[in-house]
């Protein structure tokens, strides 16, 4: 409501009637094709975590309060790290668009370096400070205990978060969005899950070690996105060298 007033306020830089405002079935099949794969992966990744949930609520009480409270804490811990990922995604959309990929490459380093600056003080609190933090939300030493040894594996995605969502925020600003479904899934349910079922049954039972399937599966999803990044780079490379000697009888 406030973006409206302020538009009805000052005005616009483009003329805009109400006739502009409909459905072409042709940008909206390509918003669907771009769109879809991030829907449906962020959809099954919070499925994976639900189950991951469902795991740790299996071991106790205790275990599943102190998994609750550490959650509410990832919760505002990630609100940096994705907000990072969304504005690389803008970033690199549009210097996509005006045939900068040098410059949109070198807002993916920075928006790496920015988010790990921020990753590394929070990976620190959370790491060492964890019942601190858990202290916010529960006083119950027991589940302090529990949701402090739960954000020490957290502190370590935390790190390796920094790396990966600004990859994802790349690969979706390049619209290459199917890839970055598949490494989702792949990390949530081909690491995540099957990990935190077998560590849940280690004895005795660990938070820490359970967590450390999350790390564990962002781990692998940055290696897939490296080796997806690179072999894009290296596709450009040739098409690059393909074109060169063609620019150059153009010229002459």
């Amino acid at each position: 409501m406030v973006s409206l007033l302020v538009v009805r306020r000052r005005g616009l830089p483009f003329a805009l009637a109400r006739k502009d405002i409909t459905l072409r079935g042709r940008q909206v099949a390509r918003i669907l094709r771009l769109g879809s794969p991030v829907a449906l992966q962020s959809g099954l990744v919070s499925v994976s975590f639900l189950v991951v949930m469902s795991i740790i609520n299996s071991l106790g009480l205790v275990y599943s309060a102190g998994m609750g409270v550490a959650e509410k804490l990832c919760g505002f811990i990630m609100l940096v790290p994705s907000a990072f990922s969304q504005s690389v995604t803008t970033f690199v959309a549009q210097n996509v668009g005006a045939g900068r990929l040098d410059r949109a490459r070198r807002g993916l380093w920075q928006g790496i370096l920015a988010s790990l600056c921020f990753g590394v003080v929070i990976g620190y609190l959370a790491f060492f400070h964890g019942d601190v933090l858990a202290r916010l939300f529960n006083r119950d030493p027991e589940i302090v205990a529990a949701a402090s040894d739960y954000l020490k594996a957290y502190a370590i995605d935390t790190l390796l978060t920094s790396f990966l969502f600004p990859f994802t925020g790349y690969f979706s600003g390049m619209g290459k969005t199917g890839f970055v479904m598949l490494q989702g899934l792949a990390g949530a349910f081909g690491i995540r899950i099957p990990l935190s079922f077998c560590m849940s049954k280690l004895s005795p039972v660990s938070l820490f070690r359970v967590g450390l399937a999350t790390p564990c599966s962002t781990l692998v999803q940055i290696i897939l996105c490296a080796g997806y990044f690179f072999r894009l780079r290296a596709k450009d490379k040739q098409a690059q060298s393909r074109l060169s000697p063609l620019a150059g009888e153009d010229e002459t």
